[in-house]
């Protein structure tokens, strides 16, 4: 005999982002993991051929480092706006600007051998890149999908380095900038799936809010200058975080909506997902330079080393996102913060114990690499409908901002 539920009761098993939709292509998994894990290349390809940057160029490795830093500036600030892009203009405006900005961004890098030219390439491509994972973290319709779109970027983030050697030695090192632009060969493929997608509804489309967006980026840019410029940034930071508050009680569905922010649930997800990649990405500068001068290993040893518990930790993190809907959200948020603090205390008290080392960078990867997604997934639902594509935009850049933060207080601790 069948049974009948009352009228707006949810099925049982229904965890946040497997929403009821009406019957249409699904766009694939796969394909979403392709459009952006490349993203994973720009932030740590790079890492070991940025000496022969610097060789080629005539520059210090700091200074040729500047195209790093470019990239990880992109990825912050092209998160929300082209989140907000995506939210006003839709899926294909969405993924044909930001396939432009890859392209241009790799053509300079890949035929102007300048430091300049580089620096601005990898701007960029960030910006592209940063809209490719949003569209795809939106795109995103079970927890599975989500746990393989985050436990792609995270794989592919830890095997980059090592691929980004042998791209270099078989070509050259402008090729290993422009692995990002890999993401364009999936963009066919959502762009098939998203013309069967309705069109997203934009309950506040009207004039653009140019206002809202140059004080967002203003805040981001100086957030992202901290850990360098800690006294400077920081001020400029909050100064321009309190002209985007007043700014936000006079338009409230402006560029950055208001209702994202006064979801409380939203707020921990962020803050959260922001402390496990200060965490994750702080012992990934900390625990490999340790590790090194306890086992003497060269960069290729160590480099397969220090892949290995990330990719580990990426592929896990597939499973867990997947299930994670069976567990509340205070328990998400305990279990993964214990699991941070846990990643933490193994590097600290195993600095010169090698097997605590690696148990420290596995858990630390799996804590991130699963927030990224399940926690991604509560804040989604944490918010109207139509915010949606906005929350994920910041979403993501809380946590981007977490791996700015991460390396730089780790210098800090090494130093102290």
């Amino acid at each position: 005999m069948a049974q009948h539920r009352p009228a707006g009761e949810k099925p049982r098993g229904t965890v946040p982002g497997d929403r009821p939709r009406p019957h249409r292509r699904r766009t694939s998994a796969f394909a979403l993991a392709a459009l952006a894990a490349p993203m994973s290349f720009g932030i740590t390809g790079p890492a070991l051929v940025l000496g022969d940057i610097a060789g080629d160029l005539g520059v210090s490795v700091p200074a040729a480092a500047s195209v790093v830093t470019a990239f990880g500036w992109g990825i912050a600030v092209g998160t929300p706006t082209m989140g907000a892009l995506l939210s006003r203009r839709g899926l294909r405006a969405a993924l044909i600007v930001c396939s432009l900005l890859i392209a241009a961004g790799t053509a300079l890098v890949l035929t102007v051998a300048v430091l300049p030219a580089l620096v601005l390439g990898s701007g960029l491509q960030a910006l592209g890149s940063a809209g490719m994972v949003v569209v795809a973290m939106s795109l995103a319709e079970s927890a599975r999908d989500m746990g393989t779109v985050t436990a792609s970027l995270a794989g592919l983030g830890a095997v980059a380095p090592l691929i980004g050697t042998q791209v270099s030695s078989a070509l050259s090192w402008p090729a290993v900038l422009a692995m990002s632009a890999l993401s364009l060969i999936a963009v066919p493929a959502v762009l098939r799936g998203a013309r069967h997608r309705p069109p997203v509804e934009e309950p506040t489309a009207g004039r653009f809010d140019a206002v809202g967006a140059v004080l967002l980026v203003a805040v981001v840019t100086a957030l992202v200058a901290v850990p360098k410029q800690p006294l400077l940034a920081g001020g400029g930071a909050l100064a321009t975080a309190a002209l985007l508050a007043l700014h936000m009680r006079r338009r409230p569905h402006g560029f950055l909506p208001a209702v994202v922010l006064t979801s409380r649930r939203f707020l921990l997800s962020a803050g959260i997902a922001f402390l496990l990649a200060v965490a994750n990405f702080g012992i990934v500068y900390a625990a490999p330079e340790r590790l090194g001068e306890l086992t003497g290993w060269t960069d290729g040893p160590l480099g397969i080393a220090i892949g290995v518990p990330y990719l580990v930790g990426g592929v896990v993190s597939w499973t867990l996102v997947a299930r994670s809907g069976r567990l509340t959200h205070p328990v998400l948020a305990t279990v993964l913060t214990g699991a941070a603090v846990i990643a933490v205390t193994a590097v600290t008290l195993g600095s010169s114990v090698v097997p605590l080392l690696f148990a420290g960078m596995v858990t630390g990867s799996l804590a991130a690499s699963t927030g990224q997604g399940a926690l991604a997934l509560h804040a989604a639902a944490a918010v109207p409908e139509p915010q949606r594509v906005s929350a994920m935009g910041l979403f993501n850049l809380c946590y981007l901002l977490g791996a700015a933060f991460g390396p730089a207080l780790a210098a800090l601790a090494v130093s102290g």
